[in-house]
């Protein structure tokens, strides 16, 4: 009797994949069920049929180059198995995270386009940590942007036609930031109020008033008042 070779099929043997074209015209074949984590991907299978093979690839947004999808597919890769606990997955995303702004920025735009809300919302508010606390001067210097401006126009609302999240996060802080500059303003103005005081008495004020000398100076129609902390003749 023959022996009938019997195949082993691996779990890697049964994946489906698909076909993404990245902002560079490169083209790469990925895992669908971790591709599809990302909506706009997702979109593009269910509802274009989008991805089948090299011929017909999807074509990704132009901020997602080679670097940021794999970068992307290592998140989806491990966010869409189930069963991961909460410590599991916070663990993941703290290290993760841990890269220089510049390509924080990038992922950050490059997660927007593909619609993968949950890691927009972990690189944002990695980004937000960082500038925390930080001056106009400080943030600017952090994003690499051109520092010829007055502190009001520093901290007036970027233009962000193409929908940058990074733009977003910064006119969002720089709102609070107006907020503050405000609110240091009145108090200052408050406070320059409160030292100018008067020390003379209601009846040396009505006096001047009718013209009479009490609570003046060698009776020369000169009164006097502390500013600052001194007398001001």
């Amino acid at each position: 009797m023959a022996e009938v070779d019997t195949a082993v099929i691996k779990p890697e043997m049964m994946k489906s994949y698909i076909w993404l074209q990245t902002a560079d015209g490169s083209i790469q074949e990925v895992e669908q069920e971790v591709a599809m984590f990302c909506p706009l991907i997702c979109d593009e299978i269910i509802q274009r049929g989008m991805g089948s093979s090299k011929n017909n690839a999807i074509t990704l947004p132009q901020r997602v180059n080679p670097v940021m999808l794999s970068l992307v597919l290592d998140y989806c890769r491990f966010h869409q198995v189930i069963g991961r606990s909460n410590k599991e997955r916070k663990s993941f995303d703290e290290k993760f995270i841990r890269m220089d702004t510049k390509r924080l920025c990038e992922l950050t735009s490059a997660a927007d386009s593909l619609q993968l809300k949950p890691l927009v919302d972990l690189t944002s508010r990695a980004l937000a940590r960082m500038i925390e606390g930080k001056t106009p001067e400080e943030i600017r210097e952090t994003f690499h942007l051109p520092d010829d401006l007055t502190e009001e126009e520093k901290l007036e609302p970027l233009k962000n036609i193409t929908d940058d999240p990074r733009i977003r996060l910064l006119n969002r802080l720089y709102a609070r930031k107006r907020k503050e500059l405000k609110e240091r303003e009145r108090l200052k103005n408050v406070e320059v109020e409160e030292e100018c005081v008067d020390y003379r008495s209601v009846d040396d004020l009505l006096s001047f008033i009718n013209g009479g000398n009490e609570g003046l100076i060698g009776g020369k129609g000169i009164f006097f008042h502390r500013f600052q902390g001194g007398w001001d003749f």
